[in-house]
């Protein structure tokens, strides 16, 4: 169960450290190709794991809540490296360097909004992947065990 946990941990490290560094330092990588293949094999891989866990150990936390965030943030991922980034290609090879247009160009205007749009959806991702954090981070240290008069191990949340 330990290889399972580990895989899952490191794909979120991945894609939350790919979203901070993309949306801080690299906001053009943001529709970049091997990111979307990145982020979206993270997304599978945390999906898969988390599954793993359900059916072999002690049933995660929130199990459906944390596998419909995976989902959720797969489709934004999925939309974001798919269709809109698409179509920002296809608006800025039509149209002259957008920091060229007028401020006023209805084709500048159009692109900024459509990397707004995908600024957002990358701000949605995130925080998925910080409420998946969450869950992670929640966990009980198995050193400190709950009092027996719970009933419960100090796994219970696993």
């Amino acid at each position: 169960m330990i290889v399972v946990r580990y895989a899952y941990a490191l794909a979120l490290a991945l894609w939350l450290g790919g979203l901070a560094v993309v949306g801080s330092f690299a906001a053009p990588v943001l529709f970049g190709h091997d990111f979307m293949m990145m982020a979206l094999a993270a997304g599978v891989v945390l999906l898969i794991c988390l599954t793993i866990m359900r059916l072999v150990g002690p049933r995660p936390a929130a199990y459906g809540v944390r596998a419909g965030i995976i989902i959720f943030m797969l489709l934004l991922t999925g939309y974001t490296g798919g269709p809109l980034s698409s179509r920002l290609e296809q608006m800025r090879q039509a149209a002259a360097p957008v920091d060229q247009l007028p401020a006023s160009d209805a084709r500048r205007i159009a692109i900024e909004q459509v990397h707004e749009r995908g600024t957002t959806l990358l701000a949605l991702t995130l925080a998925g992947a910080l409420a998946l954090l969450y869950w992670e981070a929640r966990r009980e240290e198995p050193w400190r065990a709950r009092p027996a008069a719970t009933g419960r191990s100090a796994r219970s949340d696993s």
